[in-house]
């Protein structure tokens, strides 16, 4: 992830999942009640509160009920939960405007009118804001996004229309039953007969500003929808709709946006399965190089899980050397990279024997293989320095680097284990050309060689997991921690493998472990502690699967940010005895398959973020822009209408 897509995954935090309707519509008939005791002057505390009810909590209930109704009937997507926070806000922004009106009015000259002036400019303020939360959640044109946005402001309206004595200046306007329903002046409380009698030409001010209102909302949409359309060729308000839908409802809506910019690749899924000599599978590791993105489990954000739950044995989903352009658009893609999966899993052919691991450091990368049969897993990090994804391109040179006559296939993994987050101007995004990118990519070869060369002989394997009791809020995916133990007959411990307390004479069965946790990157200095903790095997790597399922609300939640370390390596080195426990002797393969599916493609992502960042920075000060002059227009109005 790169600076800009730092800061645009970061905007996540400003979303949320809106409540209940019923917990917001309770909410602001309990704001309702008290903002009538505060305002009302009636014999009895229960009265006043009853009237607040009456002519504050209406308009808002109405505004809840009506508004997804009338919404989706025009074909909007509007779901009860939003209309209600959406009234719920509306009512709060109308009381917070007729406060500051009603002390403005005490403390100067400007009296009673004053206070009407401000509550047309708020009902038509709240209906510019529904407005446009309309037109970005259920993406309609703005005269048939009116009629919904408009519920809220016509039932204020009308309430003051008939409980003002509007209808003493309207003396055509009908008969005994029209007066009986529209001139209930007399049951007004007394704040509200203050402002008896309130010119019908009041309500021709509503609708003029409403209008003026709802061009400015237009206009700022029009403005922001620019450099969308020229850049990706898509609207921003397909890009809000989806994001917000995704976050507050669960929606898919963001997968038809990432549709409409993705391209078609062909990436390599790469299976190792792990087998009992009389069949059944122990373990099966399935790499395809695709990026878990972009968040929750939009696209291939819940890849690893999807994974997981195809295996007969096991499953062990590490993060391939790709990054966010080769996010997957759409969760039915997940079930191609699967069904590829499956026929490369069919495909193998079994061997009995494994090289020992071997570690190579080649500049800031360190890299961990192990052979099995003509194949090789390699795990790649570069902790303690900061990193976080590796380019498609460099990760497809650091297989082809690591490939032999005697290694047909190399499932390279990027351990993404030590980050700090989005801190600082460089993430850490390993790019083709950078000293990473040739670090990782000779001691891929270093390694290959090595492993090419050495001797393969009869192994174990065994495997243990802990789904754990923690949450992805907490950074932990619903695969919890996987470890899986490799045993092999050992020669001369080559330097830097620790020794067990089992080993002497200095030869003995190596064993190795895989650690994987199902979280996205790692706080620095927590794969070192684990690596230096887990001491009863002779070799340790720790990689993490980079879901997203841990990000829909945060951008940054790395493993160890908000979990105590203590209680992780703990964890880890009980899985590690686990698996140790569980040794058997196995036999292993390892196929390749290409996969065809449509991924964001390259640069989109960045372009994406660019886009967005660009949007958001402009759009407070084009907002504040439009909002003032909008403002300055309805005084101009009133003043105009004075004279």
């Amino acid at each position: 992830m790169t600076t800009t897509q730092g800061n645009l995954a970061s905007l996540s935090r400003f979303v949320f999942r809106a409540p209940s309707w019923y917990s917001s519509v309770g909410f602001a008939l309990l704001i309702a009640a008290v903002a009538g005791v505060a305002a009302f002057d009636s014999r009895f505390v229960f009265e006043d509160a009853w009237e607040g009810l009456f002519y504050i909590g209406i308009p808002t209930v109405a505004a809840s009920v009506f508004t997804p109704y009338v919404d989706r009937k025009l074909g909007g997507q509007l779901s009860r939960n939003q209309a209600s926070l959406l009234a719920l806000a509306c009512e709060l922004i109308t009381i917070g405007v007729l406060t500051v009106a009603a002390v403005v009015a005490v403390a100067t000259p400007l009296g009673q009118e004053f206070v009407v002036d401000a509550l047309l400019v708020a009902l038509a303020s709240i209906f510019a804001l529904r407005l446009f939360v309309i037109m970005a959640v259920s993406r309609q044109r703005l005269v048939v996004a009116s009629a919904a946005a408009s519920i809220q402001t016509v039932s204020a309206a009308l309430l003051l229309f008939i409980y003002s004595g509007t209808m003493r200046y309207m003396e055509f306007g009908g008969g005994p039953v029209a007066r009986a329903f529209l001139f209930r002046s007399d049951e007004a409380p007394q704040r509200i007969a203050e402002m008896q009698y309130i010119d019908p030409g009041k309500f021709g001010l509503l609708a003029l500003i409403c209008f003026v209102y709802a061009g400015c909302v237009w206009l700022f949409l029009t403005v922001i929808d620019q450099p969308w359309k020229r850049s990706l060729g898509v609207s921003v308000l397909d890009f809000v709709r989806g994001f917000i839908g995704h976050v507050a409802e669960g929606s898919r809506e963001l997968e038809t946006f990432f549709e409409d910019i993705g391209e078609d690749a062909i990436v390599p899924v790469t299976v190792l399965s792990v087998r009992r000599p009389e069949g059944g599978e122990k373990a099966r590791f399935v790499l395809p190089m695709l990026h878990p993105g972009p968040m929750g489990d939009i696209g291939g954000g819940n890849l690893p899980r999807r994974i997981a739950e195809q295996a007969d044995g096991l499953a062990f989903p590490p993060h391939a050397t790709a990054g966010h352009d080769f996010n997957l658009v759409t969760e039915r893609e997940v079930d191609t990279v699967i069904d590829t999966a499956e026929t490369a899993y069919q495909r193998i052919e079994y061997g009995p024997t494994a090289t020992e691991s071997v570690r190579v450091e080649s500049g800031e990368a360190t890299l961990t293989g192990q052979a099995f049969g003509d194949g090789a897993f390699l795990a790649s990090t570069f902790s303690p320095g900061f990193a976080d994804d590796v380019e498609y391109a460099v990760g497809l040179s650091a297989v082809a680097e690591a490939r032999s006559e005697d290694l047909e296939e190399v499932m390279l993994a990027d351990a993404h284990n030590c980050n700090n987050g989005l801190e600082g101007e460089d993430l850490g995004h390993v790019v083709p050309g950078s000293q990473r990118s040739f670090d990782m990519i000779d001691g891929a070869g270093d390694v290959g060689a090595r492993l090419a060369a050495a001797t393969r002989k009869p192994f174990r394997c065994g495997v243990a997991w802990d789904e754990t009791d923690w949450e992805p809020e907490e950074g932990i995916g619903p695969l919890g921690i996987r470890v899986a133990v490799f045993e092999v007959p050992g020669s001369e411990s080559e330097p830097g493998a620790r020794q067990t307390a089992e080993q002497s004479d200095g030869v003995d069965d190596q064993q190795t472990a895989y650690v994987f946790v199902d979280g996205n990157n790692m706080v620095p200095g927590l794969r070192e502690r684990i690596v230096d903790a887990v001491d009863a095997v002779d070799r340790v790597e720790v990689l993490t699967t980079d879901t997203h399922v841990v990000n829909t609300m945060e951008a940054e939640n790395q493993v160890g940010d908000a979990l105590p370390e203590a209680e992780i390596v703990t964890a880890i080195e009980e899985l590690v005895a686990e698996a140790k426990a569980d040794l058997e002797p196995v036999e292993a393969g390892m196929e390749t398959e290409n996969a065809e599916v449509t991924v964001f493609g390259n640069d989109r992502t960045e372009m994406l973020a660019s886009t967005a960042n660009a949007a958001v920075s402009m759009g407070a000060p084009l907002a504040g822009a439009i909002i003032t002059a909008a403002l300055s227009v309805s005084a101009l109005i009133f003043l105009v209408a004075r004279l």
